[in-house]
């Protein structure tokens, strides 16, 4: 349902004068965050330092206008063609909601041009798509906003040794893999062995019947009628016919002892690789259990419904009632998000990000220029220190039971914390991350699409918590 760009020709060269920009002054790191500003219709990149990339975009025109909010990148599909609009061409396209809005190369006329999609200029879409990973977080801001860092209790930080638990148990399922491939071997071992102590138990079995053939032909001739000479010679006939059965049954019995030993082997050796495969199987599941848990983790926090919601890997953890003072007074829209400090300190960092759908008191300072919505393209955001005290307040206001504080898991980098007025999105689902729209800002290209079916989901939390599927109906 992506929508496909649909400009005239000519407007395609006029990219080139929009300039795509990269940091210089230093290595860029892994994108944790990309800004889009719908007011100066660029989009801004970050890692965990800062900006590294920045281009101008294309958003939704009048109508059918990109939805202001809270987003992130849920697929990812290097050729795509829409099926709404002629099966047109959308390379590098990088999914935020399943109704259809995504990020995409596309021609750039220098204004609002798309059905509601984000067109970026093709080669920059095609390094963004190289870059970026499942999850990022995209923010479409009215206005232009940047990251400023920030510190609060509510923030949480890593759990003690989290990352040498993750690899303790990633030891542990290596080794149970490594006991698994011994003992497979060591039954293949056996195995052959026991196949080759078949040979002389097959061979005594053999020369035994052979003897005892010539054992009953001895004592037939005896039974006959026949010269002295010839009884004599029956006779000699069947006592060594006699001891070389004896002989061959001693050999046997050994050689039978010997397979039996090595078929009880075989038993042990397979025993041994089923109990070595279920301490396998276990240790793998806790290895990956403790690599889930060191997964970004996302909480939303929304005024609106009074809840508190956790999603972890585009799954959905839980749902609590939370505590928010004063529930009547607006808290805004703030993207905290936790990045790595420089240093080996195991701490995090937080930064945030503050939506007031499109007031002039956003979380950056205002470009002098505004007009004709081009206007401070050129103007980097600055972050407005007085935006971190708006933040810290509203977590000041906030209230998280402990036995929630408890499951939210470890907190890892690109964790984010989302606090808003707004309820959850209906856009939020199965294979999302959060999604939240500003009420306040136009929405016509994400009105006009419909969801994909399938994402109702349930919160695992005790049953006095359910509600389907945020605890409040759909509108």
């Amino acid at each position: 349902m992506l929508m496909a760009a649909r400009d005239d020709a000519p407007a395609k060269s006029r990219q080139s004068e929009r300039p795509i920009e990269s940091v210089q002054s230093r290595s860029a790191g892994e994108p944790i965050m990309a800004i889009v500003s719908l007011r100066t219709q660029r989009i801004t990149v970050y890692d965990s330092r800062g900006w590294i990339l920045r281009a101008p975009v294309s958003s939704g025109t009048k109508g059918r206008e990109t939805p202001a909010g809270i987003f992130s990148v849920i697929q990812k599909v290097e050729e795509h063609y829409s099926n709404l609009y002629d099966d047109a061409f959308m390379p590098h396209m990088q999914r935020i909601t399943w109704s259809g809005i995504a990020l995409h190369g596309g021609v750039l006329p220098g204004r609002p041009a798309s059905h509601g999609c984000i067109r970026l200029p093709f080669d920059f879409a095609e390094r963004l798509f190289g870059e970026t990973m499942m999850g990022m977080r995209v923010i479409v801001a009215p206005t232009d906003v940047a990251p400023i860092e920030l510190a609060h209790p509510l923030l949480l930080q890593p759990k003690p040794d989290a990352a040498a638990l993750a690899a303790a148990r990633t030891a542990e399922a290596q080794e149970a893999a490594r006991k698994v491939a011994e003992a497979r071997t060591a039954a293949g071992t056996a195995l052959r062995e026991a196949t080759q102590a078949r040979a002389p138990v097959r061979t005594a079995e053999n020369l035994k019947r052979i003897a005892e053939a010539q054992l009953a032909a001895a004592e037939t001739r005896l039974g006959s009628s026949i010269s002295a000479e010839a009884k004599e010679q029956a006779e000699d006939a069947k006592a060594q016919a006699v001891a070389k059965i004896a002989e061959l049954q001693l050999q046997w019995d050994v050689a039978n002892v010997n397979l039996q030993l090595r078929l009880d082997a075989v038993t042990a050796a397979r025993e041994a690789v089923a109990a070595a495969e279920t301490v396998r199987v276990a240790a793998a599941e806790a290895a990956r259990e403790v690599a889930r848990e060191l997964q970004p983790v996302s909480v939303l926090i929304s005024r609106k419904t009074q809840r508190l919601y956790i999603r972890q890997a585009f799954k959905p953890i839980l749902e609590s009632p939370v505590t928010i003072a004063d529930p009547d007074r607006p808290i805004g829209t703030h993207v905290f998000t936790a990045a790595e400090r420089a240093t080996d300190d195991a701490r995090l960092r937080w930064n945030v990000v503050s939506l007031d759908g499109g007031r002039p008191h956003s979380a950056t300072a205002e470009p002098h220029s505004r007009a004709h919505g081009s206007g401070g393209r050129d103007v980097e955001p600055v972050p407005v220190p007085a935006n971190s005290d708006r933040a810290r307040a509203a977590l000041d206001r906030i209230a998280i039971p402990q036995d929630v504080l408890d499951r939210i898991g470890n907190i890892t980098p690109r964790s984010s914390l989302i606090v808003t007025d707004e309820a959850p999105s209906s856009e939020i689902g199965k294979g999302t991350e959060f999604v939240v729209l500003l009420s306040g800002e136009p929405q016509g290209g994400i009105k006009r699409r419909r969801r994909s079916p399938g994402s109702e989901v349930r919160y695992a939390y005790p049953r006095s918590f359910w509600r389907t599927p945020f605890g409040f109906p759909t509108w």
